[in-house]
């Protein structure tokens, strides 16, 4: 079964929703309404990991959560926090956060030792960085090669290292990471996408984040103009579903609406095929 995680972004400069709900009311009522529509988890971001995003002081980002996730605790869904630096997962964790969204592979030494001391679940991204770390996507070019072999090497150095450092691996949830955490080009992601079983068969769940992103733009492009943001919802629903499909475990997702509906007809489809005529 697919839970959906709906994205709530604490931030002035995300590509898609910056500046909406960085008031703590406007967020906790959008929170409130993702999981009235289907979400089991609530994933809140207080610095924006687009390549062009600032970069937000700790202090801040603590600020951020702190009355949001006081006030979404115990609303009926879980809480992820989308962090990198070790002293936002601490206070995160402290404000009741479960799950700990790292968009640089948990790299961070302190990072992990905070981790292996918690009980905390992690979800693990694959990102490329010049530098080997960071909280931004950036513009990067994969290599020539498979992309998809590349991304299974390096969830199974991963998962080694960490269990090394005492992050079991049952509390692991892979995530490609799509967009320019995997490539500007858009062939990459979609490779990525149509190969996600591959990456299922590492035996941990996995969860897929296409939401809005770059490539989807470009895969609807008219024109030689990429389709602007605005413009990608159809295109966001279909490879979510198609995740779905694949047997993922979570989807990450601005439309939590649109995407329930979508899984309770898929749902409602397959019983039916199943049932047999009458």
């Amino acid at each position: 079964m697919t839970r959906i995680i709906g994205i709530l972004n604490l931030t002035r400069d995300s590509f898609s929703d910056g500046g909406r709900f960085l008031e703590p009311s406007a967020a906790v009522e959008h929170a409130q309404r993702m999981i009235a529509a289907g979400a089991s988890v609530i994933d809140v971001g207080p610095e924006s990991t687009h390549p062009d995003a600032e970069s937000v002081p700790d202090e801040e980002q603590i600020a951020r959560l702190t009355p949001v996730m006081a006030a979404l605790r115990g609303v009926g869904a879980e809480l992820s926090v989308d962090a990198q630096r070790p002293r936002v997962m601490e206070a995160a964790l402290a404000l009741g956060a479960t799950i700990i969204n790292d968009v640089s592979g948990l790299r961070d030494a302190d990072a992990v030792r905070l981790i292996a001391r918690s009980e905390a679940r992690v979800i693990l991204m694959h990102a490329r960085h010049r530098s080997g770390a960071g909280a931004r996507a950036e513009r990067l070019d994969a290599p020539v090669g498979d992309i998809v072999e590349e991304v299974l090497g390096f969830f199974r150095r991963r998962i080694a290292e960490l269990g090394e450092a005492g992050v079991a691996a049952q509390r692991l949830i892979l995530d490609p990471g799509m967009g320019f955490f995997l490539s500007t080009r858009a062939a990459d992601s979609v490779r990525m996408l149509a190969a996600i079983g591959r990456l299922r068969a590492l035996g941990l769940p996995v969860c897929v984040s296409v939401s809005r992103k770059s490539f989807i733009g470009e895969v609807l492009a008219e024109g030689g103009v990429a389709r602007p943001v605005a413009g990608r919802g159809a295109g966001t629903l279909l490879c979510e579903i198609w995740a779905a499909q694949q047997g993922v475990e979570f989807v990450r997702t601005h439309d939590v609406g649109a995407l329930a509906d979508a899984l309770k007809l898929l749902g409602a489809i397959g019983e039916a095929g199943g049932a047999g005529p009458g």
